[in-house]
């Protein structure tokens, strides 16, 4: 028989407590399926927050794009109406007559047309090669040595004249003096007869002293002119010297005698009239000298509209000033000329070789 075993209330008392702390643990974990459920809903809260924040984050990025746009939209179009602008410009400039093709775009290549229109200007508008530029100095102490070389061409040929001043005296006076033989000439100084001669002499002076002066007004401004001018400008040399010789005839055959004839005409009735060498001599001699300058005009006018300078359609429309100002010229003369008929010969005789002049470049077409 089997021995039964004996427990102390000790040992019960200390099972009892067991069981009731095993009971007390069971009650306090959870089960299995309340966990389970507890972590898919914290995952479901955390999506969405993770949802809400990528959809915060979308609407900030959507909402800073758009901030962005709106700030660099004004700049766009600024840039896009600056675009357009210089393609319009560019698509309606032309180039000796043809219409500039260009594309839409690119700045580069505006950028690039401008600078060829650029080159285009300085060609245009470049000096010749042989233009230096010098200091206001050295300019008029050319200018200067360039009016010595002329009057010293002058001089000699007053020089050679000289010796043949007393009979062109003669001459001139037997041509133009009514009876000369009776009307001689009247001395009234020691000096009045040489001095008479010299400005006989610088007549011829000044024949030989207007190509010259053309010849270094040419060599003074060659570094500047370009090869077609340069053929103008020595053309006009021997023409200067022409136009010259032509305005002395012109003053010896037809305006001294008209003067001398109505002089003779008018004082006939009223005194003897005694003629004195300096008084006629100044007279004869300043209105050659004159005509030898007024015959000038047409060579500048030709010079000035092949060059560039004027036009004809210009000198048409000024023609009025120009009028005014050779009667102003003309009048000057009237301090040798007691005849008062003198300055009126000269202004028409201007006045007739601008028109003259402008009539053959219409007639020629230029």
């Amino acid at each position: 028989m089997g021995e039964k075993s004996e427990r102390s209330p000790h040992d019960e008392s200390t099972d009892r407590d067991r069981k009731e702390r095993s009971s007390d643990d069971s009650s306090e974990q959870p089960s299995s399926e309340e966990t389970s459920e507890e972590t898919v809903t914290e995952g479901r809260e955390s999506d969405d927050d993770v949802g809400l924040a990528a959809r915060d984050i979308d609407v900030n990025g959507t909402n800073t794009e758009r901030d962005t746009n709106e700030t660099d939209q004004p700049e766009d179009s600024e840039d896009t109406e600056d675009v357009e602008e210089e393609v319009d410009a560019e698509e309606t400039s032309t180039d000796g007559g043809s219409t500039a093709s260009v594309g839409v775009g690119s700045e580069i290549d505006s950028g690039t047309e401008t600078g060829g229109s650029d080159d285009v200007d300085e060609e245009l508008f470049e000096a010749p090669d042989e233009d230096e530029e010098m200091p206001l100095a050295d300019h008029i102490d050319e200018m200067m040595r360039r009016l010595g070389v002329v009057f010293a061409f002058g001089g000699v040929a007053m020089l050679i004249t000289y010796p043949w001043a007393g009979d062109t005296i003669n001459y001139l006076w037997g041509t133009h003096i009514p009876q000369p033989n009776v009307n001689a000439p009247r001395i009234y100084g020691p000096l009045e007869f040489i001095l008479t001669k010299l400005k006989v002499a610088g007549l011829a002076g000044l024949l030989v002293g207007l190509p010259v002066f053309v010849y270094q007004t040419y060599r003074f401004m060659k570094p500047g002119l370009y090869r077609n001018e340069r053929k103008y400008y020595l053309a006009s040399v021997p023409t200067s010297l022409v136009l010259g010789i032509v305005g002395v005839l012109f003053a010896h055959f037809i305006i001294l005698p008209f003067i001398f004839s109505y002089f003779t005409v008018y004082t006939e009735d009223a005194a003897a009239v005694a003629f004195g060498l300096r008084e006629t001599f100044a007279m004869m001699l300043a209105l050659m000298g004159y005509m030898a300058v007024i015959f000038q005009i047409p060579l500048f006018i030709m010079l000035a509209i092949m060059m560039g300078l004027v036009t004809r359609k210009w000198l048409e429309d000024k023609r009025l000033i120009f009028w005014g100002l050779f009667v102003g010229v003309a009048f000057t003369f009237t301090a040798v000329d007691p005849t008062g008929m003198a300055p009126i010969i000269i202004a028409l005789t201007m006045i007739a070789l601008f028109e003259i002049t402008l009539a053959l470049l219409r007639w020629t077409g230029n």
